[in-house]
C-alpha cells in the first residue's frame, strides 16, 4: 500500500512536469531531500523515482522552452559555477580514478537539477511553493524523528533515510538543524491557524529529533543557530522566552547516555571518534599539499590513509565539509567552496537591504534573515560532517537567487549601472509609485 502511494505521487508529478516543468523541479526537491521511496518495503524502494522525474522535467523544458529564464548570475552562483568547473577539471587527476565516476555522477545530477530549478522557478507563488516543499521534505522527517525520540525517551538514535546523503545520525541531525529556520519562516507566512500550529509542532519536533540523533555537531550547530535566530527575530522577547523555556526542558528530558556523549565535546582527546576525525583532517591537509587538484572524490581508502594519514590504521570519512573539500579538491577547491557561502551570505544581506522597508516585500526580508540563520547552522555543524554536496543548503542559494531576479523583473532593483542609479533610488521611486496608486 505504501509503495503504491509513493509511486502514484511520483507518476502524477512526472506527468504534471511534462506540461508544467516547474512542478518537476519541486518533485525532484521532494524526492532528493526526503527520499520517500526509502520508507517503503516493496518495489518502490529501489524504483528510479528521481530519474523518472528528471526525464519528464527535461522533456517538459523542451516542450515549454519559453518558460525558461536565464540562471541568475551573482557572486554566489558564479562561485558555484566556478566550483563545479574546478570539480570537473580535478576529476581526471583523482588518485583512485577508476572509482570516481559514481560519486561524480551523483553530484553533477544534483547540481544540474538545482540550476534547472533556478531557470524554472520565476513567479512568487512558485518560489513560495519551493520553500514549502524544501521545508516540509525535511520537516516531516524531523516530525517522525521527534516523535520517535519522545516515545523512546531519547535512548535510541534517530537515523535518516537509507541510501541517502543524510542516512547517518550525524548527517540527518544537521539537516534538522538547518531546516528549523525555514520552518520558522513558514510559520510566519502561514495564515491558517491550523497550519501555523502544525508547522510550530514540526519546528519543536525537529529540535528534539536533532538532539535524538546523539550528534555532538548537531548540538553545537543548534546552539549557534539559536543565538542567531534570536538576533534575527523581529520578536526578540517572545523568541527569547520560547528558547529559555524549551532549552532546559528538552535538555533535562534526554537520558544519561546522551549527556555522557555530549560531555565528550570538552575532552575530545579521550574520544576515539573525535581523534579519528582529527586524523582524517590531517590526512586531507597532507593530500592537498601534495596534489594541486586534491585527491579526488574517493580518497577514504586504506591505501591513501597509509600514505597520507598520521595514523594509517584509522580509516574514516572526512567528517568536515571543509576538510572534505580540501582533501578532495585541494586548496583552490576549498577557496571556491568558501566563496560560495561568503557570497550567499552577502546575497541574503542584499535582499534584506532591498526589501526591509517595503510591506509587500516582507516575505523576502524574513526568508533572507532565516536563510542566514540556516547558513550558520550549516557552517558550524558542517565542520564535523561530510555533507559538502548535500543539496539542502544549496537550495538557499537557489531560492534567494530567484528572489533577487523576481525583484528585478518587478522593478524593485535597478538594472542600470551603479553610476547611473542605485538600487535604493529605484526602490524609493517604486515606493512612490505604489503610494500614488
Amino acid at each position: 500500500m505504501r509503495d503504491l502511494f509513493v509511486i502514484s505521487l511520483v507518476l502524477a508529478a512526472s506527468l504534471a512536469a511534462l506540461k508544467r516543468p516547474w512542478v518537476g523541479v519541486l518533485a525532484w526537491a521532494w524526492v532528493s531531500l526526503m527520499n520517500p521511496h526509502r520508507f517503503s518495503w516493496g518495489f518502490a524502494y529501489d524504483f528510479p523515482v528521481a530519474m523518472l522525474i528528471a526525464v519528464c522535467t527535461l522533456l517538459g523544458m523542451l516542450f515549454h522552452s519559453k518558460e525558461l529564464q536565464k540562471v541568475p548570475l551573482n557572486g554566489a552562483t558564479l562561485s558555484w559555477l566556478l566550483f563545479l568547473l574546478w570539480l570537473n577539471l580535478a576529476a581526471p587527476f583523482s588518485i583512485n580514478l577508476t572509482h570516481v565516476f559514481p560519486a561524480w555522477e551523483k553530484i553533477i545530477k544534483i547540481m544540474v537539477m538545482l540550476f534547472f530549478t533556478m531557470a524554472l522557478i520565476v513567479e512568487k507563488r512558485q518560489i513560495q511553493a519551493l520553500i514549502w516543499v524544501v521545508g516540509l521534505s525535511i520537516g516531516l522527517l524531523g516530525l517522525k524523528g521527534g516523535i520517535f525520540t519522545v516515545i523512546g525517551g531519547g535512548g535510541d538514535r534517530v537515523w535518516g533515510p537509507p541510501g541517502s546523503f543524510i542516512e547517518g545520525n550525524n548527517e540527518v541531525g544537521l539537516a534538522f538543524v538547518v531546516i528549523v529556520p525555514l520552518l520558522y519562516y513558514l510559520f510566519e507566512q502561514a495564515k491558517d491557524p491550523r497550519i501555523r500550529w502544525g508547522v510550530a509542532g514540526m519546528v519543536l519536533a525537529c529540535v528534539i529529533a536533532a538532539l535524538g540523533t546523539h550528534s555532538r555537531g548537531a548540538l553545537l550547530a543548534t546552539a549557534a543557530m539559536a543565538a542567531l535566530l534570536w538576533i534575527k527575530s523581529p520578536k526578540k522577547v517572545a523568541t527569547g522566552l520560547v528558547i529559555a523555556i524549551l532549552v532546559p526542558v528538552i535538555y533535562s528530558f534526554m537520558p544519561a547516555e546522551w549527556h555522557d556523549r555530549m560531555s565528550t565535546i570538552g575532552s575530545y582527546e579521550q574520544d576515539s571518534s573525535a581523534m579519528g576525525r582529527i586524523n582524517a583532517w590531517q590526512m586531507a591537509f597532507n593530500i592537498a599539499n601534495d596534489n594541486f587538484f586534491g585527491g579526488g572524490l574517493d580518497i577514504y581508502t586504506a591505501d591513501i590513509y597509509y600514505k597520507y594519514a598520521p595514523i594509517p590504521d584509522i580509516v574514516r570519512a572526512a567528517h568536515s565539509i571543509y576538510f572534505q573539500i580540501l582533501g578532495e579538491l585541494g586548496w583552490i577547491g576549498l577557496l571556491l567552496f568558501l566563496c560560495i557561502w561568503f557570497f550567499t551570505w552577502r546575497l541574503a544581506t542584499r535582499l534584506i537591504n532591498l526589501s526591509k522597508d517595503q510591506r509587500e516585500l516582507l516575505w523576502i526580508t524574513s526568508f533572507a534573515r532565516m536563510a542566514q540563520v540556516s547558513l550558520v547552522g550549516f557552517a558550524v555543524g558542517g565542520a564535523f560532517l561530510s555533507l559538502a554536496y548535500f543539496d539542502l543548503p544549496y537550495y538557499l542559494i537557489v531560492i534567494m537567487a530567484v528572489m533577487e531576479r523576481w525583484l528585478k523583473l518587478h522593478g524593485y532593483v535597478s538594472s542600470s549601472p551603479a553610476w547611473q542609479r542605485s538600487d535604493s533610488q529605484r526602490l524609493k521611486r517604486k515606493t512612490r509609485e505604489i503610494a500614488g496608486r
